[in-house]
């Protein structure tokens, strides 16, 4: 994964570029403000940077130079956001098959039921959302997240809404995904603690611009 955009919003200029670790969690870590929610959106194909370049996994998705920009929906990017996004009258199952079915079967490599196996929500497949937790309802969105066999999974602070003991609950999860599915994952978050457990890579951002790169020793990849 290479990032390295540029975009002026108003007065604020994001002026981003990094690369992902090779293999597990490249977290985006700041205070509000900082330009993560640009990033974010920029990679996603939401906002259009004014120049720079992305790539994943060999897969250009934005390059200003060659005029090269991805809709959203070409860019085989897995959303995960706060509050999960559920359809609420679909169950589990459906859930989870959503955007396995619009994904052309040549493009799949992620199967229904490693997913479930991973996520532990087997149990969960018959239900509504409605009649989940807030910890259970991040994890069937992790599990339509990775159904879609994406070329990137991006987590836009997937614990910001859940309590310590919610959080606890997913986070193992997480954890496994860089070691279960060899699909690069940006994680972006203003929480230390949760990096502190998963990241492969750390990328500080303030002001709208890196600050520091590092690989932390404690990093669960």
């Amino acid at each position: 994964m290479r990032i390295d955009v540029r975009r002026k919003q108003g007065d604020f200029q994001v002026t981003v570029a990094f690369k992902g670790a090779s293999t597990g969690v490249t977290a985006l870590f700041g205070p509000s403000g900082a330009g993560k929610t640009s990033v974010v959106q920029m990679v996603a194909g939401l906002v259009k940077p004014d120049a720079g370049l992305i790539t994943v996994n060999g897969l250009c998705l934005f390059d200003s130079a060659r005029g090269i920009d991805l809709p959203p929906e070409r860019r085989r990017v897995g959303c995960v956001f706060q509050d999960g996004r559920l359809f609420p009258h679909l169950s589990v199952r459906a859930n989870l098959v959503y955007g396995m079915r619009r994904t052309p079967p040549h493009r799949r490599f992620v199967t229904f039921d490693a997913v479930v196996a991973l996520l532990g929500i087997g149990h969960l497949l018959q239900r509504r959302p409605a009649g989940l937790s807030g910890g259970e309802k991040q994890r069937v969105a992790i599990g339509r997240a990775l159904l879609t066999s994406p070329a990137l999974l991006l987590m836009d602070e997937p614990l910001a809404s859940l309590d310590a003991a919610r959080k606890a609950e997913v986070l193992p999860f997480i954890q496994r995904l860089g070691r279960e599915f060899a699909i690069p994952i940006l994680y972006v978050s203003h929480a230390l603690d949760e990096i502190a457990q998963l990241a492969a890579r750390m990328v500080v951002l303030g002001g709208g611009r890196v600050q520091a790169i590092s690989d932390p020793v404690f990093g669960a990849g």
